[in-house]
């Protein structure tokens, strides 16, 4: 893949930090790489999607521009996200460009989230770029279970592409959405799992962003009840591990698994938010609850399109992160906070 523009632009001295209205420094950037997926999961989309036309999204080529412009002013975590980033042609070339930032030092980590699917012909390629660390999907261990929460996936081939994950030598995540009529009773089963091989687990609660042909009440599950009936079980303690994202860790000391809670609708995790969002099609979303964003496409397309008019793209654009979201699921109901879809924003 050729570096374009943006080889040159990581060889300049390092621009000013981005810095929100409110203080925080952007360091963190998640990028949806596809808004394509080989699964359908029941809270992320409806099961009849349309996808996006191929001229709307953004080049391998822009991306790697979009992300290094982003590196350039201080980012220092990149991930890859999608819909599924790994069924996008050609991802482990941009996944080997990007790796020039690690080798720099200008980045610190690049990181992935998958549903599982494609790991197990992707890992080892993954850690050969400089990937350390992935985030995978997995919110049940039943496959009939599974079946229906994905719709169109299968559990072995996740279950494989966590075990390919673990033998290249990426540190692996799970994450599990909690569903309040799936997989409530599991999320023991769950943790007894991750901790068997050695990960760690994130329980989410389902976030209300797209028409998912499904009422949003009926699947949400508070994690403050979930959390409170581990207690009874086990011991919690509270760590002070903070990334600047949205998860709160806990240490289970009878499984010695680290526990996290993402919890956008019984706590708002917005007070140290570090991170920005850029779609598919180069929208950048500066709030993930919020429908503001800025076309970065249209720059890097542009007549005029410079290292100068992005720089001075993403000032403008980091002058109007908020404070916060508005992920209050009780006052929407099964109506989605905001639009679009998870797999369209990056999941």
């Amino acid at each position: 893949m050729s570096a374009s523009g943006a080889a040159s632009s990581a060889l300049l001295s390092p621009a000013r930090p981005l810095v929100d209205p409110f203080g925080r420094a952007i360091s963190y950037l998640r990028v949806s790489v596809t808004d394509r997926c080989d699964f359908r999961c029941v809270y992320c989309m409806a099961e009849d999607m349309t996808f996006l036309p191929k001229a709307e999204v953004l080049s391998l080529e822009e991306i790697d521009q979009l992300a290094s412009a982003f590196i350039r002013r201080g980012t220092r975590k990149l991930r890859l996200t999608g819909g599924e980033p790994l069924v996008r042609r050609g991802i482990i070339d941009l996944v080997n460009s990007l790796g020039r930032h690690l080798n720099s030092g200008a980045l610190d980590e690049l990181t992935l989230t998958s549903n599982g699917s494609q790991m197990a012909r992707h890992a080892e390629a993954l850690f050969a770029a400089g990937v350390r660390r992935v985030n995978i999907s997995l919110d049940t261990l039943d496959a009939a279970r599974f079946a229906r929460i994905t719709r169109w996936g299968r559990l072995p081939q996740v279950l494989d592409g966590i075990a390919a994950a673990t033998a290249a030598g990426l540190k692996v995540k799970l994450n599990t959405v909690a569903l309040a009529h799936e997989n409530a009773h599991e999320i023991i089963d769950l943790m007894q799992f991750a901790a068997r091989g050695g990960h760690d687990l994130t329980l989410i609660e389902t976030m209300p962003l797209g028409d998912i042909d499904q009422d949003r009440l009926d699947q949400y599950l508070p994690l403050s009840t979930v959390r409170r009936q581990l207690a009874e079980r086990f011991t919690l303690t509270d760590l002070p591990h903070r990334t600047g994202g949205p998860a709160r860790y806990v240490h289970v000391e009878e499984l010695g698994l680290q526990l996290g809670f993402i919890t956008p609708l019984t706590h708002n995790f917005c007070e140290s938010c570090n991170r920005v969002r850029l779609t598919a099609t180069g929208q950048l979303y500066m709030c993930l609850g919020q429908d503001d964003q800025a076309d970065l496409r249209a720059v890097v397309r542009g007549a005029n399109a410079s290292e100068a008019a992005l720089d001075a793209a993403l000032d403008e654009a980091i002058a109007r992160k908020p404070k916060g979201h508005d992920f209050i699921i009780e006052r929407r109901g099964a109506q989605p906070a905001v639009k679009r879809h998870m797999s369209l924003t990056g999941g």
